[in-house]
């Protein structure tokens, strides 16, 4: 699994809301908690799709919320 390149991920926001993403390493994943998604990141290289990307469940907030 190739980790995106980190200069990559602090140019990038989310193509829905232009707010700040947050990268989860283990999900292999960019999270706007704005809009309440999470894109995928597949070979190292994020999918900024909105089709791609997943709706953030209730525990997937509460772990984001504690990991602040």
């Amino acid at each position: 699994m190739s980790s995106p390149d980190p200069a990559l991920l602090s140019m990038l926001v989310c193509p829905e809301t232009r707010g700040p993403l947050r990268y989860d390493a283990d999900h292999q994943e960019l999270i706007s908690l704005q809009a309440n998604l999470a894109y995928p990141i597949r070979h190292g290289i994020p999918i900024m799709l909105r089709d791609e990307a997943r709706v953030l469940t209730d525990e997937d907030l509460q772990r984001y919320a504690v990991t602040g």
